[in-house]
């Protein structure tokens, strides 16, 4: 392949930010920091929070108005597209909105794959020796209940495609482990996504989410981040799409983040190439800290949320330069760093989250976000909606984000704690114990 003429950094950039969650409010608020943004559109449905930093797209961004989307486009001159959810880049957007003169940030549909596939995902694990939980994949109902029932060893089932993080079931007897094949296969409690299982051996541990940027040939890590999945504190209850983060983590030392960049980056990415495909975008593994060393949980194609909350509260540089130039292929030239302060998120959710969740009530204590960012942190809104009064109402499970940065990560987990309890509606709850377990060994020493 004969690689185009690099082309010059614009000095004004026209973006579409296609996403309405908590992640892409925290992009959306640090690339309005950027001083080669020109005009920011977000989605015609975009929360409150994103459509106090954008515009509106006017154009409805289904593949059968492409015709329509191509020529407001031109209109609009965007200049650059970045997609924050996986589920567009698993139905191919990357590769309907590219253009020679307007680069997407996001994996074609052929990588992104690598999430939206979990057993193409554990067969390219196989394949180029990533270290990763020992599994099999079913299409079966009955060989997959057979499987189970054999078993005496805790797993883990995972409904095949997409679930938004609701798809993994960690099973500690063999009645559990049926259930949750049951609910995937024959209940369809996950739609398509669980018509294919992969079952796993359950790995012991702490978890690690390490993203970086790649594009298709420079792999760059950004610095760790532990989520906490689990909806109650002491890590208990079932799995939702994450309750808070850190970052970083001392979890994962140099040495150590060499050895990911190693063993787990470098053969996906080189995978991924063999069979033809260049990986372009941001690369997530979620890791489990095992005995034998680190191994992969899971792949995604986006960055994570809540894990973008707290990487951009910390992001030094420009960040549309930086995706603009991933995108390009040209990664190797990004200057961006870190702030050395560490940083914390707490997802404040609405009752029922994650079986189901409470919507349309009132929110008081959302506050504009506007950059630098200050001392009391910022409130960055996932489920939220208007009414036409103006006032902001819930709209989802986990609402909005109270992050903070501090001190140290005692102080940066109190102050996010504290600003999540100032959001405040009709059965908010969040977990008071983000970051308890560093903090636990911290004091023990361990």
């Amino acid at each position: 392949m004969t690689d185009a003429p690099a082309q010059p950094i614009p000095e004004r950039l026209n973006v579409l930010l296609i996403g309405s969650g908590g992640r892409e409010h925290a992009l959306a608020w640090r690339l309005s920091q950027s001083p080669r943004l020109g005009k920011l559109f977000v989605e015609p449905n975009a929360h409150p929070g994103l459509l106090a930093l954008g515009t509106p797209c006017p154009e409805d961004l289904g593949p059968r108005k492409m015709f329509q989307l191509e020529r407001w486009f031109e209109r609009a001159e965007i200049g650059f597209v970045i997609v924050g959810p996986e589920v567009p880049l698993a139905e191919g957007i990357a590769d309907r909105l590219a253009a020679p003169h307007r680069p997407v940030f996001g994996p074609v549909k052929a990588a992104a794959r690598i999430e939206s596939d979990k057993a193409f995902s554990k067969t390219l694990m196989r394949q180029t020796s990533i270290p990763t939980a020992e599994g099999r994949t079913f299409t079966s109902l009955d060989a997959a209940l057979a499987y189970v029932t054999e078993r005496d060893e805790p797993c883990v089932v995972k409904a095949a495609g997409l679930c938004a993080g609701k798809g993994v079931s960690v099973c500690a007897t063999r009645a559990q482990a049926i259930a949750a094949v049951r609910a995937c296969m024959e209940d369809k409690q996950f739609g398509d996504a669980g018509q294919t299982v992969v079952i796993e051996e359950r790995l012991e541990g702490q978890e690690v989410s390490v993203l970086a940027l790649v594009d298709g040939r420079t792999i760059t890590l950004l610095d760790t981040v532990q989520d906490h999945k689990q909806v109650g504190e002491g890590d208990k209850g079932p799995n939702t799409g994450g309750m808070g983060t850190i970052c970083p983590t001392p979890l994962l030392g140099d040495e150590e983040l060499k050895a990911v960049a190693r063993n787990v980056f470098v053969p996906a990415v080189d995978g991924l190439r063999r069979q033809g495909v260049e990986y372009r975008g941001v690369l997530f593994a979620g890791l489990m800290l095992t005995p034998a060393g680190p191994k992969v949980l899971e792949f995604n194609c986006r960055f994570g949320d809540p894990e973008t909350q707290v990487l951009m509260a910390r992001f030094q540089g420009d960040l549309l330069e930086t995706l603009w130039l991933t995108a390009q292929g040209r990664l190797a030239e990004a200057q961006f760093s870190f702030d050395p302060r560490p940083a914390c998120c707490v997802v404040v959710c609405s009752a029922g989250y994650p079986a189901s969740a409470s919507k349309g009530d009132p929110i008081e204590g959302l506050t504009a976000v506007l950059p630098p960012l200050a001392d009391r942190g910022v409130v960055f809104q996932a489920g939220t909606q208007a009414n036409k009064l103006g006032q902001i109402l819930t709209a989802g499970g986990r609402v909005a984000g109270a992050t903070c940065l501090g001190d140290d990560l005692a102080d940066a987990c109190a102050k996010a704690t504290a600003l999540a309890e100032s959001v405040r509606f009709q059965g908010a709850f969040f977990r008071r114990d983000i970051g308890s377990r560093l903090l636990r060994n911290a004091v023990s020493g361990g």
